[in-house]
């Protein structure tokens, strides 16, 4: 069963006149704001990551994930089918699992001890009929009527989503054909093996590490290894693309030569004396149909799907306030790869993560970003790298999946 939903929060602040060229920075650090965020966007007309299907291989495995900052369970029934309940008994709202995962026949709520089968459907509550005959639930008590809040599934391709919503499209139509393609590019129907986790908090607003994914003007100036070794830079053959909403982005990019040009030459933090004592680490062997080494996908509202070289990994934001998020990475393969791949997939995961040789510098500069914007709510960020447009471009010297993303963020939340 469904609970019926609160109304969205509803929040007086005014977007400036310019639009999606601007973001005041209120919007980083405002409790109402937050709060909005989560019931129209995360809980909103939104599909939103969960996990993948083989971190519950089994009948009764069961994981607990997030949808903002809702708790959820993620389970595989007997039936082999995937369900994502809200973490809360039907009853009184306790928090019925509390183990981050394993493998049940049921769900006890441990308060009053209400019961749930692997669909969620209440299987029993103690005292139903009172005790010595007194006390009890009313005769018209039916217990079909007392599951657990169910949200809407999509799993395509090993990768699981949910939605609060009873009306959103389907999670095919929400990607749209562009984005539909990039997805099933690495989501093609091969079964999937899970090779670690990695998780962090970080002190900034959910919606800065979105733009860092955006932003591949940053990329090339402030990430060392990515442009020494020629992974991601502005000299090199890319291409920015947006849905037709605009809450979806990719940047794509092909790999380059650790060389001065005259292209480059803005760009100070290339080392050309830089050396690795392990070139393997650096080493990508096509595996996709096409040239592009590096596809990072920002899925609406809680995604980044990565593609760096031969390392994959699904990137989750769990926004914990206004002013930090969890950053969870889950790094995969596929179960066909050879020892070779798994090994080369594992040796270049060391690009990413807390202490990743690239996205460390993302997480020092999300900290930096909201020490030097909560101070000051009124003043506005500035969004005209590349003009002040929304579309596609074939370089990556350019702001506009930032903008895009923003003004769809803006229909979305009424300002």
């Amino acid at each position: 069963m469904k609970a019926e939903q609160a109304m969205p929060s509803v929040i007086e602040r005014q977007w400036p006149e310019a639009g999606a060229t601007r973001v005041p920075y209120w919007a980083y650090s405002d409790q109402q704001v937050y709060q909005r965020e989560m019931d129209v966007i995360f809980c909103g007309e939104s599909w939103a990551y969960v996990g993948l299907g083989v971190e519950i291989p089994n009948p009764g495995d069961f994981k607990q994930v997030s949808i903002g900052d809702r708790p959820l369970v993620m389970c595989r029934d007997e039936d082999g089918t995937v369900h994502v309940f809200e973490n809360r008994c039907a009853h009184r709202g306790v928090k019925f699992c509390r183990e981050p995962w394993g493998n049940a026949k049921q769900f006890t709520c441990p308060y009053h001890l209400w019961r749930y089968d692997l669909k969620g459907n209440l299987r029993g509550l103690p005292f139903l009929n009172g005790v010595k005959q007194q006390g009890g639930m009313p005769d018209d008590f039916r217990r079909e009527d007392h599951g657990l809040d169910e949200l809407r599934v999509s799993a395509r391709g090993g990768a699981i989503f949910a939605t609060f919503s009873a009306t959103a499209e389907s999670f095919e139509d929400y990607l749209g054909s562009t984005f539909l393609a990039l997805y099933d590019r690495m989501f093609d129907g091969r079964e999937l093996t899970l090779l670690g986790y990695t998780k962090q908090l970080i002190p900034s607003n959910w919606k800065l590490m979105f733009e860092n994914i955006k932003d591949p003007y940053h990329a090339s100036l402030m990430h060392v290894f990515l442009v020494t070794f020629g992974l991601f830079r502005a000299d090199q053959q890319s291409a920015i693309k947006m849905d037709e909403t605009g809450r979806h982005g990719a940047l794509i990019s092909m790999r380059g030569e650790q060389k001065t040009t005259a292209d480059n030459a803005e760009m100070k933090n290339l080392r050309e004396d830089f050396k690795l004592n392990d070139p393997r680490l650096i080493d990508p062997v096509r595996e996709y149909p096409g040239q592009e080494t590096v596809v990072m996908q920002t899925l609406w509202p809680n995604l980044i799907v990565q593609q760096q070289s031969n390392t994959l990994a699904m990137r989750q934001l769990i926004p914990r306030g206004p002013e930090a998020f969890e950053l969870a990475w889950t790094f995969f393969g596929y179960a066909d790869d050879t020892e070779e791949m798994h090994l080369r997939r594992l040796r270049q995961a060391n690009l990413m993560g807390p202490a990743g040789l690239v996205s460390v510098d993302d997480s020092e500069i999300m900290k930096l970003s909201q020490d030097g914007i909560s101070p000051y709510p009124e003043v506005n960020g500035l969004l005209e790298m590349g003009g002040r447009d929304t579309q596609d471009t074939d370089h990556m010297v350019t702001e506009a999946a930032i903008r895009s993303f923003y003004d769809y963020y803006c229909r979305v939340m009424g300002f």
